[in-house]
C-alpha cells in the first residue's frame, strides 16, 4: 500500500504544474515550493537544534500557536520551522509566523520526505489538529524523532475506524503521543488499539482567550460604530450572506460589520447590490464620515478577531453552506451571543455552546431574522447570553499547558 501511495504521489508532483493554468490558488501552491529546499539550506546549519510544526492552513496555525509559544520559551536554543500545507496558511503568515523559519511543506513524496528531514534534523514534530501523511510520518517513526498529534479531533466516519483502513491505522500509530479534543475521540483511537493518547481540551480556548487581555482597537470601527449596537458577521460565504441581507435591511438602526471569507470582487459586487442601507468598503473609507454608513465591509485581512470586540452580537459563517463554520470561538471570548447556520454537527464546542444557551443555530432568513429581534430588543437576553459564551471559553481553557508538559525531546 505505501509503494502504491508513493508512486501515485509522485505522479501528482509530476503533472502539479499543470494545474497553475486554472488557478490562482493553485499557482501559490506549486510555485511556492519550488525554493523550499533552498530556502532551508540558506536558513539551517549543521549545529542548529530544530523543532518543527506543521499546520494544514491558517486555523490550524492560529490553533497551534500557544503550543508554539510555549515550546519557544521552554526551548530557547531551539530553532522553530513552522510549515504550511495551503496557501491560504503560508500567503497569510510568511511574514508574520513565530516561526524562525517558515515554509510550505513539500509533498509527501519519499524522495522529498528524505532530503527535507535530512536538511531539517527535527528533534520533536508536532502536526497540528489534522495532516497525516504516511511517509513523513513512517519516516520520522524509523529514525526515532517524537512526534506529537496536538488538538486531535476524531469521528467515527473516517477512513480509521473503516474496516479498510488499516494502512492508514498504521500510519496513525506512528505518533509517540496524541493529544485529542475530547473523550469520544479518545474512544475511538482505543477502539482501533491506539493507546497513547491523552484528552487535552482543544489549543484554540487558549488562543482566544488571550485576545481579550489584547488591544483590539480598530480606529475606523469606533467611528464606524458610533455607540449603535452592531452586529459582526466574520468569515462569511454567499450561503450566509444571503440569509442576512434581510435582516441588515429590516434592522435600520442596527449597524452591521461583514468580514467575507472571499475577498472576490463579484461576490462582493453581487451583495452589495442587494443591501438598501448605505454601505462602504474597509478600501474605499479613505475621507468619509463612517458614523453615516449602516454596513461596513472588511474586503480586507487581518482585522476579523478584533473586529469581534466591537459585537453587541456574532454572526460566524460556514455553517450555512457545506465549506465548513469558522471559529466561534474568536467572537465568544468577547463575551457576545453567537449566531451561525445549520450545519454543525462536526464541531463539538458549536454544539456544547448551543445546549448551554449561548448560541444560536438558523437554517433560513426568518429563523435568523427572529433571534435577532430578540436579541436586538431584549437587552437582558442578549446579555445573559453572551456571558454564557464568555464564560464557555474561560472555562475551557487549560490545553497548552497539558500538551506542554507532556512532551518531550
Amino acid at each position: 500500500m505505501q509503494f502504491l501511495y508513493s508512486t501515485l504521489t509522485t505522479f501528482f508532483e509530476a503533472i502539479l504544474p499543470v494545474s497553475t493554468l486554472f488557478s490562482g490558488k493553485m499557482k501559490h501552491f506549486v510555485e511556492g515550493r519550488k525554493n523550499v529546499f533552498q530556502t532551508l539550506e540558506a536558513t539551517l546549519s549543521e549545529t542548529d537544534k530544530t523543532i518543527w510544526f506543521h499546520c494544514a492552513s491558517l486555523g490550524e496555525y492560529e490553533q497551534g500557536l500557544p503550543v508554539m509559544e510555549a515550546v519557544k520559551k521552554d526551548y530557547p536554543n531551539h530553532t522553530l520551522l513552522v510549515t504550511f500545507f495551503s496557501p491560504s496558511g503560508y500567503e497569510n503568515k510568511k511574514s508574520t509566523s513565530i516561526g524562525d523559519v517558515t515554509v510550505y511543506l513539500p509533498l509527501d513524496t519519499k524522495a522529498n520526505v528524505i532530503k527535507f528531514l535530512n536538511l531539517v534534523k527535527p528533534e520533536m514534530v508536532l502536526f497540528v489538529k489534522y495532516e497525516f501523511w504516511p511517509n513523513y510520518l513512517m519516516e520520522l517513526q524509523n529514525r526515532n524523532i517524537p512526534t506529537y498529534l496536538i488538538s486531535a479531533l476524531f469521528r467515527k466516519k473516517q477512513v480509521f475506524f473503516k474496516p479498510y483502513g488499516f494502512w492508514m491505522r498504521k500510519v496513525l500509530g506512528t505518533f509517540t503521543h496524541i493529544f485529542v479534543q475530547d473523550q469520544k475521540s479518545k474512544q475511538l483511537l482505543e477502539s482501533i488499539s491506539i493507546s497513547q493518547v491523552t484528552v487535552s481540551g482543544d489549543t484554540r480556548y487558549d488562543r482566544v482567550s488571550k485576545q481579550i487581555e489584547e488591544n483590539n482597537t480598530l480606529d475606523f470601527l469606533e467611528q464606524f460604530k458610533n455607540n449603535a449596537l452592531c452586529v459582526v458577521a466574520g468569515s462569511t460565504w454567499p450561503e450566509d450572506e444571503a440569509v442576512l441581507e434581510d435582516a441588515i435591511n429590516t434592522f435600520e438602526h442596527v449597524k452591521f460589520v461583514i468580514a467575507p471569507h472571499n475577498l472576490k470582487e463579484e461576490q462582493i459586487e453581487a451583495f452589495e447590490k442587494k443591501l438598501q442601507q448605505k454601505s462602504l468598503r474597509f478600501s474605499n473609507m479613505e475621507g468619509k464620515n463612517l458614523s453615516e454608513y449602516k454596513v461596513f465591509i472588511l474586503d480586507t485581512i487581518g482585522h476579523l478577531k478584533k473586529a469581534y470586540s466591537y459585537a453587541d452580537i456574532a454572526y460566524v459563517g460556514g455553517g450555512m453552506g457545506t465549506t465548513g463554520l469558522h471559529n466561534i470561538l474568536e467572537a465568544a471570548t468577547f463575551g457576545v451571543p453567537v449566531i451561525i447556520g445549520k450545519n454543525h454537527d462536526n464541531f463539538p464546542e458549536a454544539r456544547a455552546m448551543q445546549s448551554r444557551a449561548g448560541l444560536f443555530s438558523v437554517a433560513n432568513k426568518e429563523e435568523l431574522q427572529a433571534i435577532l429581534n430578540k436579541l436586538i430588543f431584549n437587552k437582558g437576553f442578549r446579555e445573559k447570553t453572551g456571558m454564557i459564551c464568555g464564560h464557555f471559553v474561560q472555562n475551557n481553557t487549560g490545553a497548552t499547558k497539558i500538551i506542554v508538559q507532556n512532551i518531550s525531546l
